[in-house]
């Protein structure tokens, strides 16, 4: 019987040129890994070449994911883990899966039993929490605003009621 791969959850820094911000053991990981999922592939390898690889990227495979992938590709993406390989999967910027379309992935991989590890990292989220000086014990993410009106007034509108 094959021994199912693990999805990795790998936190990307918040900028460019501060991968050293990661801890050691997540970088291990990053590296230990052939197969991602990103939302683009050329920012993933951006990423990754910023923590001095030992893989060439020629030995690497990326899937991208975006909000309109169809069910059927994201479930294709995680066949790998299934027979037994281990799957990075990146987020642009933060952790993936929170306001994230690799929310998606994480789901499809829990309903195909497979084992999904997060890696401690940033979180543009927590650290404006942290910021703010706003009570954390009531804080509630509701997700990222529309960027036009007149979709932009009615959810700002919406959110004010329920405060």
């Amino acid at each position: 019987m094959i021994t199912k791969g693990k999805l990795y959850l790998i936190p990307a820094p918040l900028g460019e040129g501060v991968a050293h911000t990661l801890p050691q053991y997540v970088i291990d990981i990053l590296h230990r890994l052939d197969i991602f999922i990103a939302e683009r592939a050329k920012t993933a390898r951006r990423f990754i070449r910023e923590t001095d690889p030992v893989k060439p990227f020629s030995e690497l495979t990326f899937y991208e994911i975006t909000k309109h992938t169809p069910p059927e590709e994201r479930a294709r993406f995680l066949e790998d883990a299934e027979k037994g390989k281990d799957i990075g999967l990146l987020s642009e910027a933060g952790c993936p899966g929170v306001a994230d379309p690799g929310a998606f992935v994480v789901q499809t991989a829990h309903q195909r039993g497979l084992e999904v590890v997060p890696l401690v990292g940033p979180s543009s989220i927590l650290l404006g929490l942290m910021a703010s000086g706003l009570n954390g014990q009531h804080f509630c993410f509701h997700g990222y605003l529309p960027p036009r009106r007149p979709e932009l007034d009615k959810e700002l509108k919406f959110l004010e009621q329920r405060v």
